[in-house]
């Protein structure tokens, strides 16, 4: 006797060797890990696309352009390499904060890939240190010094 998936919301039937056995639910498709990630990146890049229309909003007062040439591929195209160079300019800078923060003892770690960074709460570039952490999945904690 097989069952169909309309039977029984929610599960996904598979049959093997003639028997109907029921799938349930998977794991989450990503990790969390992977998830911050994500959301770390897609932050920058809407705050560089922000940064980028408010700059096209202040040409269009200043400059004579057509829409037309708003919704031209070339520009589609630039809009898009600007967001990527936004979000790759924003990890170097991350990059060398954090660089910094190790240097002169903001961030220590614990020596292990899994323990987290410890970011001291008088650190001078302490968002773009944690903005690098989250960008590269690694965990963190904030410290009381």
């Amino acid at each position: 006797m097989r069952w169909t998936a309309g039977e029984f919301p929610g599960r996904q039937v598979a049959p093997i060797h003639g028997a109907a056995h029921f799938v349930g639910p998977r794991d989450p498709l990503m990790k969390p890990v992977t998830v911050e990630m994500l959301r770390a990146h897609l932050l920058v890049a809407s705050l560089t696309a922000m940064g980028a229309e408010v700059l096209v909003c202040l040409g269009l007062l200043l400059l004579p352009v057509s829409q037309h040439a708003l919704s031209s591929t070339p520009f589609r195209l630039l809009a898009i390499a600007v967001i990527v160079s936004g979000v790759i300019v924003t990890r170097q800078f991350a990059h060398a904060a954090f660089e910094l923060a190790l240097h002169g003892h903001y961030v220590t770690s614990a020596g292990r890939p899994a323990r987290p960074f410890a970011i001291a709460s008088n650190c001078p570039r302490r968002r773009l240190v944690i903005l690098h952490l989250r960008l590269t999945g690694r965990p963190f904690v904030l410290a009381e010094r």
